[in-house]
């Protein structure tokens, strides 16, 4: 594996780093169709916690087949597949070696009551990640949950454990709880904070929802409005998130979402593209279509922030 210079360039940006991490966070990067360009498309399949087996994969019966989301993520030439303890070492030993992969150490799910305290219980460990031959681990935090602050201490604990022991760290950072509105979780100056907070927290890659365009907190807006911060298009509101990742210095990529039209998930990924952010992390509107489908929208995906589509 030759490390081009983008990636070179990426790296350089995690100074505190041991040769470890960012060797785990280089195969990242240099993987697939992508590789090299500092440009990311990669699976995750934690939905089945998330949402339950049905909701999940009912929609492509194939996908309840661990194997199958390896499978997926080679052929399409992707970055690296995440996906909580079982669903790793039901492949482990199949495909070792073939794709990084991001071992997702908590998860949540929808039989919980818990709303305004929306938290994740820790489900695997950094040793688990090492066993596996993972590149990094994966965290959720939930930036206005009543229970964010002891998640944010979970975290910081992880990714200590991680990072002294060459993984790298990928930060879901996704708005919820307390008083924040449904459509506050994924306003503009709520995701740009939530990014700069996985950033404050030591993440290598930081993932957040595609920003929309209104604003939530009454005092950001005071803000946004007199320094006229652009918000007006989506590439604009995902060039303030990145922003908000020191100027640019941490790998941001946005997920893909609840199920949508190709049309609609192609504009998205040029948006990202065209406001510089490093790519998609999109799971649902993936593996829940027939496998030639997944194939051909993630060829066009690839292409697109490839700049020939």
């Amino acid at each position: 594996m030759r490390v081009t210079q983008r990636v070179k360039k990426i790296l350089n940006a995690y100074e505190s780093d041991n040769p470890g991490t960012k060797a785990n966070l280089a195969r990242i990067l240099m993987q697939g169709r992508l590789g090299g360009t500092g440009k990311l498309v990669i699976l995750p399949v934690d939905q089945g916690f998330e949402h339950g087996p049905a909701r999940s994969f009912a929609p492509n019966p194939v996908a309840y087949d661990p194997h199958y989301h390896f499978e997926l993520a080679i052929e399409a030439g992707l970055s690296a597949y995440a996906a909580p303890l079982g669903m790793l070492e039901a492949g482990a030993d199949s495909f070792a070696g073939a794709i990084p992969t991001i071992l997702k150490v908590n998860s949540s799910n929808s039989l919980s009551r818990l709303k305004e305290d929306a938290d994740q219980a820790v489900t695997a460990s950094v040793g688990d990640a090492l066993r596996l031959g993972c590149s990094a681990i994966g965290f959720t935090i939930y930036p206005g949950s009543d229970n964010a602050f002891g998640m944010i201490e979970e975290l910081r604990e992880m990714a200590e454990e991680a990072k002294s022991v060459g993984l790298a760290v990928v930060v879901w950072s996704y708005p919820r709880g307390g008083t924040l509105s449904k459509t506050g979780e994924t306003a503009y100056d709520i995701c740009a904070y939530a990014a700069h907070m996985a950033a404050l927290l030591g993440a290598h890659i930081i993932k957040v929802k595609p920003p929309q365009a209104p604003l939530e907190l009454d005092a950001a807006k005071k803000v946004y409005e007199k320094e006229k911060i652009p918000g007006d298009s989506m590439a604009d509101r995902v060039r303030h998130v990145v922003q908000s990742c020191f100027a640019g210095r941490r790998i941001v990529v946005f997920s893909g979402g609840e199920a949508k039209d190709l049309d609609g998930i192609y504009n998205e990924c040029r948006a990202i593209r065209d406001g510089g952010g490093n790519g998609s992390i999109i799971g649902r509107n993936t593996f829940q279509r027939p496998k030639a489908e997944a194939l051909a929208m993630l060829d066009q995906i690839v292409k697109i922030y490839q700049g020939k589509a």
